[in-house]
């Protein structure tokens, strides 16, 4: 299946969350998201390295690894759903005229071909630089399938660091000059010819699942990538996004290891969540997440799907249903009704706005492992 299928929303919608957006500016970086208030390209004139991510989670890295040498353009502005973005001519300007695009394949398909069609800067795709899965699969009956999957997680490298998984993400995927680990992307996958732009878009990851960012682990794994692809593409200021990919990675290991211990003790348990979107979360902590509409938090539930989590809930003792900040929580409530069930925030970091249980992604992190040892029964 295709992971998402079309823009459901109407403009209308759409137009209104990003003008709730244009006083959340801050939270995430520069916008690129105004574009009726500014006909312009966005870029940097500053001397900074012009960087441009496609949503938050790209976002959050480039600026924490860039830092002080990169002025970092947002391609979804808060409060937009980013499965549901529409590109305008100003932003795909500016795709154009960037140093480098941070982005993630398969999340948002206006994305993907603006980048192909109209990138000539340096390019890191964040599927390139870990391995991908299989959590849910949406059959035409509604159902979420494959969930149990989780817990055959690619693990075969499970113990080692960051660093040392990296050079093993490329095994079993092509990710053409996109995957790569740190000193080949730096030495040997760039081979940009006249118009430097030496990226591949024949990566695939239809019915692969995309929410990598929610598993710190990968998380890292792609902070080393997008570091790499800083330091190729500004080689002057190597030693800080070096620097600052470390003191990234180290934070997230910190953080995997608060979820390890966090979970240890209801290592096991099922939670219900709107989508498909913490398939790597519950994977990584032994976890099992049902979700109500499968990868694309926009599809409608079957009626069988809604009798089979009710069967679910009741047999694996259910507490909570989990809903989302940027997705309309009515079929969570209405499941949740149904059962008797408590509701709460499970948030897929897709984007900030002041509704998000936390400033930032270690924050937002944090909130979740809290949330979820409550409903799991360890808080």
């Amino acid at each position: 299946m295709a992971v998402m299928t079309g823009r459901r929303r109407s403009r209308s919608r759409i137009a209104i969350a990003a003008l709730a957006a244009s006083s959340l500016i801050g939270l995430s970086g520069c916008g690129l998201y105004d574009d009726e208030s500014d006909g312009g390209g966005g870029g940097s004139s500053d001397g900074t390295l012009d960087v441009v991510a496609s949503f938050y989670p790209m976002t959050y890295l480039a600026e924490r690894i860039g830092g002080e040498h990169v002025s970092v353009s947002t391609l979804t502005g808060p409060g937009v759903e980013p499965h549901d973005l529409d590109i305008s001519p100003r932003q795909t300007a500016a795709v154009a005229d960037a140093d480098l695009i941070v982005y993630l394949k398969g999340l948002q398909p206006a994305v993907d071909e603006t980048v192909e069609q109209s990138a000539t800067g340096e390019v890191a795709e964040a599927t390139g630089f870990t391995s991908l899965e299989s959590h849910g699969t949406e059959e035409e009956d509604g159902h979420d399938h494959g969930e149990d999957e989780g817990h055959d997680h690619d693990h075969e490298h499970e113990g080692e660091s960051p660093e040392e998984h990296a050079e093993h993400a490329d095994e079993g995927h092509d990710h053409g000059d996109e995957g790569h680990a740190e000193e080949e992307h730096a030495e040997e996958e760039h081979d940009h010819g006249e118009d430097g732009h030496g990226h591949d878009h024949s990566h695939d990851i239809d019915g692969m699942d995309p929410h990598i960012w929610l598993d710190p682990t990968k998380y890292a794994q792609v902070a080393q990538g997008v570091g790499a692809s800083l330091a190729n593409a500004d080689p002057d200021h190597m030693a800080d996004y070096e620097r600052n990919t470390a003191e990234l990675v180290e934070e997230l290991t910190a953080l995997d290891q608060e979820f390890t211990e966090g979970l240890a003790e209801v290592e096991g348990g099922t939670f219900i969540t709107t989508h498909s979107a913490f398939g790597y979360l519950a994977a990584r902590y032994g976890l099992h997440e049902e979700s109500i509409t499968g990868l694309d938090p926009e599809a409608e539930p079957s009626g069988a799907r809604m009798r089979e989590l009710r069967e679910v809930a009741e047999a694996d003792g259910v507490t909570t249903v989990f809903f989302e900040t940027l997705v309309s929580d009515d079929t969570a409530r209405t499941l949740a009704d149904d059962l008797g069930l408590e509701t709460a925030v499970l948030d897929p970091l897709e984007g900030i706005t002041e509704d998000s249980p936390g400033a930032d992604y270690p924050e937002v992190m944090r909130a979740n492992l809290e949330a979820l040892r409550q409903a799991l029964g360890a808080a």
